[in-house]
């Protein structure tokens, strides 16, 4: 018998999100993370469509929107001037709401399921799986102890080691970029997403919640290191002047696109950053792995009922999900980058005409990561 029907390597937003899932429906399910605290950080802040009906799945969906700000919608800007507005309807409400109270939220509804679910400072550094059980090897303060498993779940992110010890492929897909970043105070608060397709390279302004604002540079020169440097880069290519300059702390990043070649082998299966990589511009890798987590939860379930594990169906849908929430993303930071002359002139003609009444509604459903 073994300790638990599942372990879940990684104690992200998708690995709890799972975790509730699991535990709500009586499963006995064990969640190691290796961090021995929360990660108080905004990072995602977006929660799309699919994002909310997973939280509302774990029954946190109202928490959540007690506490974000819904947005309205957004315009598209190039030297002063609207290129195309776009207003979301109800089915297609983003709410903002950064990670770590999202992170808090799950932490929540996970112990009110299941008081011993969370191991913190666990790291596991081996997974066998022997065919009828898996097993792992699992350090806490530097004692190392033996865990089983019927189902391992490796939720451990880009650089997921378990990945990289199942040996399956890693794959670059198209759209990288650089970028920094800074959660600041907001002067002029509102409900608005405002994205400056300048020549010099995009500048997007996300409104936060309690009267703060996220501003996302493209950094492709990699030189926006400090808050002089990225409110000039911001004022250069947008006429906005951002006075609390010594509030102003960059944070770079690159964005890129990986995505695994196989969701499973044997009773080891991947979620979330582990299994697809993609553009952290709007919480967009965020919702695609509660949205991978909804569907694995089922397949879980099904498995533990039979004599051996089939995560076949569940690797097309959320492989297939991922190439489509790529495609987008990709398109996204190819409209973003530096441009000019015949290029800016041809980039600003297709995002009027997604502005247009025809194309708008669908390229609202986009953006919102409907249809996924």
């Amino acid at each position: 018998m073994p300790d638990h029907d599942v372990a879940i390597v990684g104690g992200g937003p998708v690995g709890l999100l799972l975790a509730c899932l699991l535990a709500q429906d009586g499963i006995d399910v064990a969640v190691y993370e290796r961090r021995e605290a929360g990660d108080d950080r905004s990072r995602a802040i977006g929660i799309h469509p699919p994002g909310r009906a997973a939280l509302d799945a774990v029954g946190v969906g109202e928490d959540a929107r007690r506490q974000a700000l819904a947005l309205d919608g957004g315009d598209v800007l190039c030297g002063g001037r609207v290129l195309a507005s776009v207003s979301f309807t109800t089915r297609q409400q983003v709410l903002i709401l950064p990670q770590h109270r999202t992170h808090a939220l799950l932490v929540k509804r996970l112990a009110e399921l299941r008081t011993d679910a969370v191991h913190l400072g666990h790291v596991v550094r081996d997974v066998l799986d022997e065919g009828d059980v898996v097993r792992l090897d699992v350090e806490a303060g530097g004692v190392v102890r033996e865990v089983t498993a019927s189902i391992v779940v490796a939720a451990d992110g880009v650089r997921s080691a378990i990945r990289r010890r199942l040996g399956i492929r890693w794959r670059e897909r198209s759209g990288s970029g650089s970028y920094s970043m800074t959660d600041i105070a907001d002067e002029e608060p509102s409900t608005r997403v405002h994205l400056y397709c300048e020549p010099g390279g995009i500048v997007e302004s996300f409104p936060l919640p309690e009267g703060r604002r996220r501003w996302v540079v493209a950094d492709p020169q990699d030189r926006l290191h400090d808050g002089a440097a990225f409110a000039q880069a911001i004022e250069e290519r947008t006429g906005i002047r951002l006075d609390q300059t010594t509030e102003i702390v960059p944070t770079a990043f690159r964005a890129q696109q990986h995505r695994a070649m196989h969701a499973a082998v044997g009773r080891v299966v991947l979620v979330g950053d582990a299994l697809h990589e993609t553009s952290p511009i709007g919480g967009q890798g965020m919702n695609l792995g509660w949205n991978g987590a909804r569907q694995l939860a089922a397949a879980i379930e099904m498995s533990l009922r039979g004599a051996a594990p089939d995560f076949s169906a569940y690797e097309r849908r959320v492989l297939r999900s991922a190439a489509r929430a790529q495609r987008r993303s990709s398109f996204y930071m190819t409209m973003g980058r530096p441009a000019h002359g015949v290029g800016l002139g041809v980039r600003n003609t297709v995002i009027r005409a997604l502005g247009l009444p025809p194309l708008r509604s669908g390229a609202a459903d986009l953006i919102t990561m409907r249809g996924l």
